[in-house]
């Protein structure tokens, strides 16, 4: 995973968004806590592992996305058809959509990867802004214990500690212990993923990528 280039890119677009809203000498850090810990909330729905009242405990890691030109039925002439039948005319004969080439489906997503990857982006600005890059750089070998040993106190537990550990990162009086759980909460975050849920490294950057593109295309648009 190249964090570096990661960091360039979440820097160009923490900058566009300060210069566009207005945000200079702003101390933006206490809102980006809230925004990771509001997108971690948003990673554990989408992971669902804790939610022992439901017979559906199942990640939601798969949505299909229906075309809206034909909505879903895979006919180019859906609209017209069903302005027709409101006005009581004859149907006009089947044509294949040319956007979803009839399959009725443009695509597929992974809710809980894009959850993760709109957590890594606020961990990305808690490190810029804090001159905490380096905490984000960790040895394979901080993983490995992990790996072999399984998560202490399941999913929730190590959730739990991430968690406390972000917040210690910005409590704490202490700079250096401000620091290092800033990355020990990163490494946490880091194996949920790559361990709780089998995301490649690999799979992280290239969500990453396109969720930076979409976060500049709705700065553009005016988000």
């Amino acid at each position: 995973m190249n964090l570096e280039k990661m960091f360039e890119m979440q820097k160009a677009l923490d900058e566009r968004i300060i210069k566009e809203k207005g945000l200079e000498g702003q101390d933006l850090l206490p809102n980006t806590y809230v925004a990771l810990d509001t997108e971690l909330a948003e990673f554990a729905n989408e992971g669902r592992w804790f939610k022992h009242w439901s017979k559906n405990q199942k990640p939601r890691t798969k949505i299909e996305h229906f075309c809206p030109t034909c909505n879903g039925t895979g006919d180019e002439n859906y609209q017209m058809n069903l302005d027709s039948l409101l006005e009581g005319r004859g149907a006009e004969p089947y044509s294949k959509c040319q956007d979803c080439n009839g399959s009725g489906k443009i695509g597929e997503s992974n809710p809980l990867l894009t959850e993760f990857v709109d957590c890594l982006h606020f961990f990305l600005s808690i490190a810029i802004n804090k001159g905490w890059e380096d905490a984000m750089n960790l040895p394979e070998e901080a993983f490995s214990e992990m790996k072999k040993n399984g998560f202490e106190g399941g999913l929730s537990g190590v959730f739990l500690e991430m968690k406390w550990m972000l917040f210690n990162s910005y409590m704490s009086k202490d700079q250096s212990t401000k620091k290092t759980s800033f990355m020990m909460a990163w490494g946490l975050f880091l194996s949920i993923g790559t361990i709780g849920f089998g995301f490649t490294l690999e799979q992280i950057e290239a969500a990453y990528m396109e969720k930076n593109a979409v976060n500049h295309q709705r700065q553009q648009e005016g988000y």
